[in-house]
């Protein structure tokens, strides 16, 4: 199989000279600024966790909302910006997505105040559309022998970003305030936004139309109503009337978005499309991905800094819980470009089912070792290099199986459910994780509890029952030898 299979269908008839404007050098120009956009992105999704616990003591119990509300405008804006982008310009709709990560951090880098923190967090989820925006506009614009490597490296920033955003966060929260860590998205947002405009041409392929307003109200209600249960289950309680009124009313809204999508003549959603198997299956498989990614993030970090107590923990400072995840970002890097490689050779359902082998392989490493800090490590570094390998491959299935004046919306619709799956992990990890608790007892007294053992092997056992559940979604996948073959 060639590297076509990562192109959409109908690529081979394209102009010679979309792909020729640029020599070899500056198409790794192209690449840097755009994946350098992706990271501060991925960055601004995770760079918040290591320091709630200095918020929550500066703000109290509502700091949760510093990332309900990012999750909000992401699931929204990321469907929504895709579209625009098939529409109107992936470059444009790219610049606005890198404006909004650098105006959100610079409102939150230069205040204190708790509203105006959330109006920039807010603004920053709509920054999350700047990886599929990112993925469409490469895939368009490189020259052809690099598509599979571009497309793969922008992928892998969703995971690469998380695992980077940790140790960093660490280093932050020990030396400096945690103001620091929006300047530095600004800064870097900033230099990505400047990048695009100057480097980055225009793809040619958008096709204008009507926006779809209702399509796009509709989808909206019903992922807020979706999400924010998700996201707010650990502090309501799922005996909570507010958790299930919510998501009966996602369900509603959500079948009334699809009736009305299939009436309307210029659809926000694609939905004859969206039933394809190949998109299907990926989409599923994106969701259990997802999961067992963030589960990831949520489940060493603090594994490693609970209290020795614990029986398990090993009372490292932040930075050394954030440092245990760096190799597990770096082998995402290492790994999407030999993903590429994989697909080129074996097709992407196939690479995409040996990432998610390899995922779920690292997580019964997890169940089975946790005595020394090297073996967490390493069995971290194993879900990282099996992410990498997933996540480059799943933009490749989509394009592959997408007309080209939609492959940013359904790009869109991937990373939306990626995200999905990080919900979930969120909502289904914290609940396992409180089922079973070790108290810490001084002198007679309870001082505090963290999970136990118990719960987190529970928790990772589900991780790998994902990973194992994607790879075998992925392998009903047809085999492919063009992308033509996929229209």
């Amino acid at each position: 199989m060639s590297e076509s299979e990562t192109l959409a269908p109908g690529a081979e008839a394209e102009d010679a000279a979309v792909r020729s404007h640029t020599s070899g050098g500056r198409a790794n120009l192209e690449l840097l600024v755009v994946g350098l956009g992706a990271l501060v992105v991925s960055l601004s999704q995770s760079v918040l966790v290591p320091v709630l616990g200095d918020l929550q003591q500066e703000y109290g119990g509502k700091t949760n909302w510093l990332l309900t509300s990012t999750l909000l405008v992401a699931a929204v804006a990321v469907p929504i910006m895709g579209r625009l982008g098939d529409m109107f310009g992936k470059r444009k709709i790219l610049l606005v997505a890198l404006g909004a990560i650098t105006i959100g951090s610079l409102i939150d880098a230069l205040t204190s105040n708790f509203t105006l923190l959330v109006v920039g967090r807010a603004i920053q989820g709509a920054s999350s559309a700047a990886i599929p925006l990112g993925i469409s506009l490469l895939a368009t614009l490189m020259p052809r022998e690099k598509v599979g490597s571009a497309v793969a490296l922008i992928s892998a920033m969703l995971g690469v970003g998380g695992s980077l955003g940790l140790p960093l966060a660490g280093f932050v929260a020990q030396n400096w305030d945690w103001h620091v860590l929006f300047w530095v998205n600004t800064i870097v947002g900033a230099i990505a936004f400047l990048g695009v405009l100057t480097l980055v041409p225009e793809s040619k392929q958008h096709d204008g139309g009507r926006v779809d307003l209702v399509g796009a109200f509709l989808m909206s209600v019903g992922l807020v109503c979706l999400i924010l249960p998700l996201e707010q289950a650990a502090s309501w309680g799922w005996g909570s009337p507010k958790v299930w009124v919510l998501l009966v009313a996602a369900v509603v809204v959500l079948v009334v978005f699809a009736l009305v999508e299939l009436r309307t003549r210029e659809p926000l959603v694609d939905l004859a499309a969206l039933r394809r198997r190949p998109i299907v299956m990926t989409n599923l498989a994106s969701i259990c991905f997802g999961f067992a990614l963030f589960a990831s993030f949520i489940g060493t970090a603090t594994f490693v800094e609970a209290g020795t107590w614990t029986g398990y923990g090993f009372g490292s400072s932040l930075l050394v819980g954030g440092l245990t995840l760096l190799p597990s970002g770096l082998a995402m890097l290492v790994f999407s470009p030999i993903a590429a490689r994989l697909i080129a050779l074996r097709g992407a359902p196939q690479t995409l089912a040996l990432g998610a082998t390899i995922v779920g392989l690292g997580w019964i490493m997890r169940v089975a070792l946790s005595a020394e800090l090297w073996e967490i490590i390493v069995a971290t570094t194993v879900i990282g290099a099996g992410t990498g390998i997933g996540y480059a491959a799943m933009p490749s299935l989509i394009n592959a199986n997408t007309p080209p004046t939609e492959i940013a919306a359904a790009n869109g619709l991937n990373t939306l459910f990626r995200s999905l799956g990080s919900t979930l992990a969120t909502a289904i990890g914290t609940s396992i994780l409180a089922g079973s608790v070790v108290l810490h007892v001084v002198d007679g007294q309870v001082v505090g509890g963290e999970p136990s053992l118990t719960a987190y092997r529970w928790l990772f056992v589900v991780c790998a029952a994902a990973s194992f559940l994607a790879a075998a979604l992925v392998l009903t996948v047809p085999h492919r030898k063009d992308a033509s073959a996929a229209r």
